[in-house]
Parts: structure tokens; C-alpha cells; sequence
């Protein structure tokens, strides 16, 4: 038999084929495969759990920082602590000199005294007053009694006389002494009277005094505040940040002058869109991501919903009742609670993503009803 050398290579190539097509065709299979479990492993997932979560990367730690002004005008005259440093309740930020608020309270402290003394002496005054009142009355007592006695001597010189048995000049005698006895009482009733309008005007000079007590009073009380606001001292334990003034510097009332940043309180604020709100209420748990630790997530929780959007709280609110409208998807603050344990590595300001599982919302009017409870 006779062979063709060029035909044993192309037989070679032909029985290829078949095999190298099977080959391609198990991987695409495969890959396809492999995409299908891929997808409906996804789309189980999604239907599981992923259509429950809110996810948003616009969201940032927020703090309660309290930003230290002055209530005073003065000059710095100590800074005892230095940015970053952690500072408790109570510890001394600034001093503004306190020289002419101490002088102040001196001055105001100097006219209770004053006052005390016054007062001594209208007492003293009102004594001696009623002693006088006291003496006229005596007085009055003893001129009844001359006057009685007068009466008496003058009916009985006006009997002896129309009897013939005195004469016109004792008659005459007991009517003089008469008149006396009763112009004596009449002055002893007007200094009673007197002595007691004195009483009284000394009585009313007292209470006069006496009132300007409290003034004096409420002005050594705001004299103290004031000295005592000549320093500043730290609402709570956290650290101080952004000291904007320098010792020796001239400072404003209202002027801010430093921050705190508390230690604890701090909580994520989380902007979601309008769209994203449905299922969102308070005691919802949240994922939080910060950008600083990706590795370490913080479980919080939803504490409370803004009542509007970001765009009515800001310096200019938008116009939409204007003939270029656009509609631009508004944005709704949420606040995230943290655990405190996990405050020490959190920072106001830092950046995060944040997840809400909504199925982990309270039922509508469950909140409600767990407040009024």
C-alpha cells in the first residue's frame, strides 16, 4: 500500500478540533455556572437582607463641643492649659485679670456698713421718740389731774361767791387757774401727737433705708459674679481645643475664646436621603464604618430622625416657588448613638459609612407608646 505524507498532519489537526472546541466549551459552561450560583447567591442575599439596609457614606462624628466665650471685658492674665489637653470638670482654662472686678465688689461690699450704722441710728432715733411719747403722755395724765383739781377749786369758789362768803377776787383766782389747767392739757395732747408724728416720719426713714438693703445687697451679689466669671473653667471632662486668644490679649464680651470637646456624648450623624427614609425610627441598629478603623465597626443606634431636611435649617433656604425649578433629592439628618466603650478612638468630625437595618425598627407606635410609658 502506498502512503501521502501531507495527509498524516492534516488527519493530525482534524482529530484536534473536536477536542480543543470541548475544552472552551466546559470553561464558558463553567464560568456561566459559576455567574449563576454567583447571581443568585447575590440576589438571595439581597432579598434576604440587602433590600433591608440603608447605607449612606454621608456621615461624620458629631460632639456637643462647648465653645468657651467671655462674659467679661478684660486682659488675659493666664492660660493654664495648652491645645489637646485633657482637662476635667472644674479646671481652670483662663483667668481674665480681676482687678477692677475685685475693687467693684469692694466697693459694693463697703455700703452694707454704711447702711448697718444708719440704720443703728434711726433705731436709736425712733427709741428716744417713743420715749418722748411716753413722756407726754405722762404729762397729759398730770395735767388731767391739775385740771380736775382746778374744776373742783372753781365750783367751789363759784358756790362761796354767789353765798357771799368769798370774795370776787378768789373767784377770779380758781377761773385763772382753771384756764391754765386746761391750756396745760391741750399742750400735753398736741405733744403727744407730736412725739408720735416724730415716730412715725423716723419710722418711715427706716423703711426708706432699709429697702436700699436689698439693692445694696443684689449689688455685692453681681459684683461676686462677676469677679467670679474673671475665670473660666471647664463645663466637663474632655479635651480643650481651638484656644483662639493669647495672654496679655484684650478680650470682648461674647468673645470666643476656646472649645471642649466632651470625653463621652458623642454620636454619629448620618444625612440620608428622602428616599431613604421609609422603615427608619428611633431604636433602629446601625453599622457604623469609620474611614480611621475599617477594620473594627461600631454598632449604634438610631436615637432620633430630624423633623426636616438640612436645607430648611440653613442660612438660605432654597425658593422653589421660582420658574427655574429643579428637583434636587433632599437630605434628612439621623442621629447614631455609640456605645460609650467605644468613644476613645472616635473623633468629631471623622468621616464614616453608616448601614441602618430597618427590620430591626420598631413597630409604628411602638416608640410612642414606650415614651408615654
Amino acid at each position: 500500500m502506498s502512503s501521502d505524507p501531507k495527509s498524516a498532519p492534516d488527519s493530525a489537526a482534524n482529530s484536534g478540533t473536536p477536542k480543543s472546541g470541548n475544552r472552551k466549551k466546559k470553561i464558558l459552561t463553567g464560568v456561566a455556572v459559576v455567574a449563576i450560583l454567583a447571581g443568585g447567591w447575590f440576589g438571595i442575599s439581597w432579598w434576604t437582607h440587602g433590600r433591608f439596609m440603608v447605607k449612606t457614606d454621608d456621615a461624620y462624628v458629631q460632639a456637643d463641643v462647648s465653645l468657651m466665650s467671655s462674659k467679661l471685658q478684660g486682659y488675659i492674665s493666664e492660660i493654664p492649659v495648652q491645645d489637646n489637653q485633657h482637662v476635667h470638670k472644674g479646671d481652670v482654662l483662663l483667668r481674665i485679670d480681676e482687678g477692677d472686678y475685685k475693687i467693684a465688689l469692694e466697693l459694693a461690699q463697703s455700703k452694707l456698713p454704711t447702711l448697718e450704722r444708719t440704720l443703728a441710728r434711726i433705731d436709736t432715733q425712733i427709741a428716744a421718740a417713743e420715749t418722748a411719747v411716753t413722756q407726754a403722755k405722762a404729762q397729759l395724765a398730770a395735767s388731767d389731774a391739775a385740771l380736775s383739781n382746778a374744776q373742783t377749786n372753781a365750783k367751789r369758789a363759784k358756790d362761796l361767791a354767789a353765798r357771799r362768803v368769798t370774795s370776787q377776787a378768789d373767784l377770779d383766782t380758781a377761773n385763772e387757774t382753771l384756764a391754765t389747767a386746761q391750756a396745760n392739757r391741750t399742750a400735753a395732747v398736741a405733744a403727744i401727737a407730736g412725739a408720735e408724728a416724730d415716730v412715725d416720719v423716723l419710722r418711715a426713714e427706716r423703711a426708706e433705708s432699709d429697702s436700699s438693703r436689698k439693692e445694696l445687697e443684689l449689688a455685692v451679689a453681681q459684683a461676686q459674679r462677676d469677679l467670679d466669671h474673671t475665670v473660666l473653667r471647664a463645663p466637663f471632662d474632655g479635651v480643650v481645643a481651638n484656644i483662639a486668644i493669647k495672654q496679655g490679649e484684650l478680650v470682648s464680651i461674647g468673645e470666643t475664646l476656646a472649645a471642649v470637646v466632651p470625653d463621652h456624648g458623642l454620636y454619629v450623624e448620618a444625612n440620608l436621603k428622602e428616599t431613604q427614609l421609609a422603615g427608619i425610627a428611633p431604636g433602629a441598629k446601625a453599622r457604623v464604618v469609620l474611614d480611621t478603623d475599617k477594620d473594627h465597626p461600631l454598632e449604634g443606634v438610631v436615637s432620633s430622625v430630624a423633623p426636616a431636611t438640612g436645607a430648611i435649617f440653613s442660612l438660605l433656604p432654597a425658593d422653589n416657588a421660582t420658574g427655574n425649578f429643579t428637583k434636587i433629592v433632599q437630605r434628612v439628618p439621623v442621629r447614631i448613638t455609640l456605645p460609650e466603650d467605644d468613644h476613645e478612638r472616635l473623633r468629631a468630625g471623622l468621616s464614616a459609612v453608616i448601614e441602618i437595618d430597618r427590620r430591626t425598627s420598631p413597630e409604628p407606635g411602638a416608640t410612642d407608646t414606650a415614651s408615654a410609658q
